[in-house]
């Protein structure tokens, strides 16, 4: 019974020692920082989730976009791609039917990590690199539709042609062509002022450009964890 009793505690000594050198060892190692701050500055590439359209967007609806590519700071990854990020819509114009363009402004307020890890923040639209009829108006992350000029001259003149080609057949003289030419380019105005210009519209998967308007700080373990996701 003695001998068993020392050969117990001298395990349980050998175990308390290999305990205490885990521990130290533990402590010793560098922690990985408990955040990193991405600079206000930083620009994030997103897809739209769903689309947006100034026909039917109102003042208040919320964006949702993914992130497309990583974002790193300090060689760690702080974004990993398809973290959600959710916007609201705070201003839109629809098209007038004599004049002006369609607007629409909309900024991002919240990051949402696929493993649910969630972070608020300041951010702006900066591009639209996935339309082809919008512009940026302004830095406050307004975007324009483009200019409709040469295709309301083009249906005035078409109408006018037309009118033309119609007079001087009913008529057989200039004159019929030039009464022609003048009623159907009435007709071409016209169709021109009773019709609104285009429309914004942002279809689902379309390319945004979020820039951060301030610093912005992240948990970096939360970031590699999700990128396993």
């Amino acid at each position: 019974m003695a001998r068993l009793f020392i050969l117990m505690m001298a395990l349980a000594a050998i175990a308390g020692a290999q305990a205490l050198n885990t521990d130290r060892a533990a402590s010793a190692a560098p922690a990985g920082p408990k955040e990193v701050t991405i600079p206000a500055g930083t620009s994030v590439l997103l897809h739209l989730k769903s689309p947006i359209n100034t026909k039917s967007a109102r003042v208040g609806d919320s964006v949702y976009c993914e992130t497309a590519f990583p974002v790193t700071q300090d060689n760690m990854l702080v974004i990993p791609p398809h973290t959600y990020v959710k916007g609201q819509i705070t201003q839109v114009e629809r098209p007038g039917r004599v004049k002006g363009r369609a607007e629409i402004q909309f900024h991002f307020n919240t990051l949402i990590f696929p493993d649910g890890y969630t972070v608020q923040l300041p951010g702006t639209l900066q591009d639209v690199p996935g339309s082809n009829n919008t512009t940026m108006s302004d830095e406050e992350g307004t975007v324009k539709a483009n200019g409709e000029k040469a295709k309301d001259a083009g249906t005035v003149a078409t109408t006018a042609g037309t009118g033309a080609a119609i007079g001087g057949l009913a008529t057989d003289t200039i004159k019929g062509a030039g009464i022609g030419a003048g009623i159907g380019g009435a007709v071409g105005l016209g169709k021109v002022l009773l019709t609104r210009g285009q429309e914004i519209r942002l279809e689902t998967g379309t390319a945004v450009e979020m820039v951060l308007q301030r610093p912005v700080a992240v948990d970096p373990a939360h970031a590699a964890a999700s990128h396993n996701y």
